[in-house]
């Protein structure tokens, strides 16, 4: 008698790994760099200083990624400790301590990467690249990186107005002239660093391939509203590393990458091919910063038949396309290609009928519920996971105001996971997992009042 073999739960793209070894390849090339005198950038995850540094010939690594690739490879632990015996807290930023700890244990080597380090690791940084958004350990994450490596830090700055402040007449234009002087200021820093002087047909080339990389991304995304659902959070995740990590100049490569991730998740849909080996019981997004270190949980959870059709960190904008062909200064080009208003954002994401009533609320209010939860709407989702960060004050502050608003307006239930992103001690899969179980029978009966009260799913 024959043994039933039981298939996998998650369906992964094919796609999907070649995008993903990308990542290991970038410190790969990081480590090459440096043993050829180049300079190496260790760089936040920000935006803005990616496309100009690859345009310049610097390659740059990510210590906020490479914190990841640690926990998914239950490597981070040595690393959080050895940040808490040189001071730092551990509710500090899961990122920042495992760096933190990575840069500790390097001096402690003369400069020379960590044996243990996971995919050949990060080199010793010439420069390094912080960021004022989102939360405030990040730039004095950088700063504190100056009692280990003697390198200069430049932090970018970029405007971050609330909601109501950005649809006030003239907060657009003087945002994006803030974001034209800081980063002409940055691109002299780097000319005199360097001792060379910005190709800015480099950075048009680089600029413009980091938008296509992201309206593939959108166009992907879109094709994940289908029913069964193609694409997994899983995959999303494995993939957007790099997108948005990009270590060196030309990015024909995620490009073509994408191109070929969108014809496959395009072919599913065709299809009818889910991302789940299992029927699509339930469609969930996921709400919070990935817990990197305990990933299989979702697979138990696919296994379960929840197919986690969005998320809410990392996913790309609906692109915009702007004529720029009176515009001669390349930087003012650079920026108007990429900071749009929440204005023209929210007439294309609306549409003419509903956007005045956004703003109407967003004015009245400071906030939109619309605009929040708008996701959960278009993917028609049957439940929420929200993952509540001990470490991420900026990830997880406002989940309990969503959760309120999401079941209110659209009847959507939600489940708490507390754990963190690099910290496996805070999250225990066992525990989550039975209170996944309990949660099916409320998302069950919200599917019942949701088709009462006439909703479309």
């Amino acid at each position: 008698m024959t043994q039933e073999v039981k298939t996998r739960p998650l369906n992964r793209l094919k796609s999907m790994y070649a995008l993903r070894a990308e990542v290991d390849k970038m410190y790969q090339v990081g480590g090459e760099a440096k043993a050829k005198g180049r300079p190496v950038a260790w760089v936040m995850l920000e935006g803005w200083a990616n496309p100009i540094l690859n345009a310049m010939d610097v390659i740059t690594v990510y210590p906020e990624n490479y914190s990841s690739l640690c926990a998914a490879q239950k490597l981070a632990g040595p690393f959080l400790e050895r940040a808490e015996t040189e001071g730092y807290p551990t509710h500090l930023c899961g990122y920042a301590r495992a760096c933190v700890g990575y840069s500790a244990r390097m001096v402690e080597l003369d400069g020379q990467i960590p044996p243990e380090a996971p995919a050949g690791g990060m080199p010793r940084p010439n420069l390094l690249i912080s960021s004022a958004e989102v939360c405030d350990a990040r730039f004095k994450w950088f700063q504190s990186l100056g009692r280990y490596f003697d390198a200069p830090v430049w932090t970018l700055e970029s405007p971050s107005p609330n909601a109501r402040e950005s649809l006030t007449p003239g907060t657009y234009e003087r945002n994006t002239q803030f974001l034209i002087n800081e980063i002409r200021q940055f691109v002299v820093f780097l000319e005199k660093l360097l001792g060379k002087k910005m190709e800015w047909d480099k950075l048009d080339f680089t600029s413009d391939g980091t938008n296509e990389i992201n309206r593939l991304r959108w166009e992907i995304n879109q094709l994940r509203k289908a029913r069964p659902c193609p694409m997994h959070t899983r995959d999303f995740w494995s993939v957007m590393s790099a997108a948005l990590y990009r270590g060196a100049a030309d990015p024909t490569v995620i490009v073509d990458g994408n191109q070929k991730m969108y014809d496959e998740v395009k072919y599913r849909v065709d299809h009818g091919i889910a991302a789940i080996n299992r029927p699509e019981k339930y469609r969930m997004s996921f709400e919070g910063l990935a817990p990197w270190h305990s990933l299989s949980f979702l697979d138990d959870l696919a296994d379960r038949g929840w197919n986690f059709v969005c998320e809410s960190a990392y996913s790309p904008g609906r692109p915009v396309v702007i004529d720029l062909s009176k515009v001669s200064d390349p930087i003012e080009r650079y920026v108007r290609k990429r900071y749009r208003s929440l204005a023209s954002a929210i007439e294309i994401e609306f549409g003419p009928e509903e956007a005045p009533k956004v703003k109407e609320e967003i004015m009245r209010e400071g906030t939109s519920y619309r605009l929040r939860l708008k996701h959960i709407r278009d993917y028609q989702c049957d439940g929420v996971v929200l993952h509540v960060l001990l470490s991420c004050r900026a990830a997880s502050s406002g989940l309990s105001l969503f959760s309120d608003q999401l079941l209110d307006v659209y009847k959507v239930p939600s489940l708490i996971i507390e754990g963190d992103i690099i910290d496996t001690s805070l999250f225990n899969p066992v525990e989550s997992l039975k209170k996944a179980e309990a949660f099916e029978d409320t998302m069950d009966h919200y599917k019942k009042v949701r088709k009462n009260l006439g909703f479309e799913w």
